[in-house]
């Protein structure tokens, strides 16, 4: 009955204006994209907060060490574009029930073989990328369920699954210390397998899905350099989130010689922090527009990366990380407020788009600070020089913003 009931208002919000937002939509597929995205993004920077201890039992180099736990954001960042693809084709329900499979297969493979060498870690890296492609089916799976004026918020919601990086960072060094950091990689499979099933109960496609294109078509937007600006955008405010994510502990552990485990917990509060925030980011710029909203973040993230470059003690680096993080989770939401305002008929293709680039920023910020590290001896070069791009991304939004509000027919503010 109560399946029913849900099923009736999902599909009354998609021919009618909505009044509110918990009546425009469908709730409990909103329900089942955070949900799978969550924990996706939990296994998604898994390697990350088990980083010190995988590379001393591997004796990594700070190189090898930045890559390992960048490897998984790339592979994520390229698999978007895949999914955003098959999002279009077979719908994100399905996609994303094959995503699942392959993560919690690729994770049970590798805990039971075992992993003993750098070249293991990045082939689990690539597998735990399709973890991280999950972005271009939750967000789409969500979005398509509600009209342009509650885009902010919905996208926001279901993209609040960055919230599951939390989880890996409190959880996975402890759980590490006690069984041993490869037995983490089975016991994850278990939250996974349950989240499968409530997906698969919960989610339901949006009856507003557009009709399958030739595959050439889906690059459409690629020809328009709106699409071009926000993916840099993107690449930026999300490379900063999930790049910060994915290499807090190793920073943590090596400039201020913290354990795995309170390293964890410095990391899961800056986390939290950038997830809390990214519905209210959609939020935001619902109200004051996305634009106006990324150029506050892009300088509020500048300031913060470049005092983190300066910082000398815990609580300095600390306040530093947790302010840009409350930026990039900001600015996270006010992207994917725009996103939609524009290319509502491919927002599968482009929330992968977007998504990749935002993913291979994450990518270079996670490799340089390894690299500085093990050429300069300090991580500070790699936070400033992501600090300018905060700065370039701030100027464009500067060049583009009078255009896009002339332009673009959207009952949104932009």
């Amino acid at each position: 009955m109560a399946t029913a009931y849900w099923d009736r208002e999902g599909q009354d919000a998609a021919s009618a204006p909505a009044t509110s937002f918990w009546k425009a939509g469908h709730a409990p597929t909103l329900i089942a994209a955070f949900l799978y995205f969550d924990l996706a993004f939990m296994v998604w920077v898994l390697l990350g907060p088990l980083a010190p201890m995988i590379s001393k039992t591997l004796a990594l180099t700070p190189a090898e060490k930045g890559l390992m736990v960048a490897t998984p954001t790339l592979a994520g960042a390229l698999l978007r574009v895949v999914n955003g693809l098959l999002v279009d084709r077979i719908g994100p329900k399905l996609s994303g029930a094959i995503s699942q499979i392959i993560v919690i297969a690729g994770l049970f493979t590798a805990w039971v073989a075992g992993i003993d060498s750098f070249g293991g870690t990045l082939a689990l890296g690539v597998i735990l990328g399709f973890a991280g492609a999950s972005f271009a089916i939750a967000l789409p799976l969500a979005s398509r369920w509600y009209p342009p004026e509650h885009q902010g918020k919905a996208m926001g919601l279901a993209g609040m699954g960055n919230s599951g990086t939390v989880l890996a960072s409190l959880f996975a060094p402890v759980l590490a210390k006690i069984f041993g950091w490869n037995a983490v990689l089975g016991l994850a499979c278990i939250p996974l397998a349950i989240v499968f099933v409530l997906y698969m109960i919960m989610a339901k496609d949006a009856p507003n899905a557009p009709a399958p294109k030739k595959i050439v078509e889906y690059f459409q937007p690629l020809k328009q350099a709106d699409a071009w600006w926000l993916m840099a955008f993107y690449a930026v405010t999300f490379g900063g989130f999930v790049g910060l994510a994915a290499s807090l502990p190793i920073y943590f552990t090596d400039q201020f010689g913290l354990t795995p485990i309170v390293a964890g917990y410095c990391t899961a509060a800056c986390v939290f922090a950038g997830s809390l925030v990214r519905p209210m980011g959609g939020a935001l710029a619902d109200k004051i527009g996305g634009s106006k909203a990324l150029m506050i973040v892009y300088v509020v993230a500048a300031i913060a990366l470049a005092g983190v470059s300066q910082a000398t003690s815990l609580p300095a680096a600390l306040g530093c990380f947790v302010l840009a993080m409350l930026a990039l989770g900001t600015g996270n939401g006010s992207v994917f407020q725009l996103v939609p305002q524009r290319f509502q008929a491919e927002i599968g293709i482009m929330t992968g788009l977007v998504g990749m680039a935002g993913g291979i920023g994450g990518f270079y910020l996670a490799s340089s600070l390894g690299l500085a590290k093990q050429l300069t001896g300090s991580f500070a070069p790699g936070f400033l020089i992501f600090a300018g791009l905060a700065i370039v991304a701030l100027l464009g939004v500067t060049l583009v913003k009078g255009k896009w509000r002339a332009t673009w027919k959207t009952g949104a503010r932009i």
